[in-house]
């Protein structure tokens, strides 16, 4: 009557219908995701701190990282992991696994480089100038000499500043020969987490190995799911008061009010 017409529910308002239901999805499975994301996360991987310079040019004193939570028996030649040793420190340690259970591993070869199984090991990890260390024997990539079988259910542990870190090298007098048992790793480093964003490149040089390398964590999937779901929210909450205001727009143009 008067020339007015009757406005439906969510006729041009944002209200009610079809959008505002799929809206409501998208924010609803948005938290899911980004709620899930997090909470994964949390189950997965654990933060950790490193200490020491042991680890440089692989991480750096003060670096955060985020190690994803293994069990020892997962343990694969080339992860960086945390172990805890009662014999090495009162406090967790990260070190780089260089031989398993059955390995022979000995410094150097004649190209001044670990040997693994007899083969020479390629580390592009390690501390660059470690490989001219002018005191070192034949100029390698450790100052002290080594040849270990490493026993079986251990690990032969080094540091990347092979000039710095104390690794298994320095308890060579020990039973063991310096070995550490699986059951002491409690998580492999995935990631740096600050001051940088980067994942830990698992060393190709490990790769023929029989065991291989270790696979990365589910890390990048858990951001993935975070973001995601972010996105969703943002997108869901949005689309109701921009729908209510295109709505008002095109209800100004059909009465003629400007």
């Amino acid at each position: 009557m008067g020339g007015t017409r009757a406005i439906r529910a969510g006729d041009g308002d944002g209200r009610g219908g079809l959008g505002n239901m799929l809206s409501g999805l998208a924010v609803a499975i948005g938290f899911a995701l980004f709620l899930g994301g997090f909470v994964w996360g949390a189950v997965v991987y654990q933060p950790y701190t490193v200490p020491t310079d042991s680890m440089v040019p692989t991480v750096k004193p003060g670096d955060r990282v985020l190690a994803q939570r293994i069990d020892g028996a997962e343990v694969r030649r080339g992860d960086v992991v945390i172990f805890k040793d009662e014999q090495w420190s009162d406090s967790p340690m990260v070190k780089r696994v260089v031989g398993i259970g059955g390995d022979t591993v000995k410094c150097c070869g004649d190209g001044g480089r670990i040997t693994l199984n007899g083969k020479e090991l390629d580390e592009p990890y390690i501390e660059k100038e470690e490989l001219d260390v002018a005191d070192a024997p034949g100029g390698s990539a450790s100052r002290t000499p080594f040849e270990v079988t490493v026993p079986e259910g251990k690990l032969f542990l080094l540091g990347d500043r092979r000039g710095a870190s104390i690794d298994s090298r320095a308890h060579l007098e020990e039973a063991g020969q310096g070995t550490v048992d699986r059951s002491a790793v409690s998580a492999r480093v995935d990631a740096l987490a600050w001051p940088s964003q980067t994942m830990l490149e698992r060393p190709a040089g490990y790769a023929a190995l029989p065991g291989g390398i270790s696979k990365a964590g589910p890390l990048r999937l858990q951001v993935v799911a975070v973001a995601a779901g972010a996105a969703l929210v943002v997108l869901g909450a949005a689309y109701g008061p921009v729908a209510r205001a295109l709505g008002r727009g095109r209800r100004r143009e059909r009465t003629g009010v400007r």
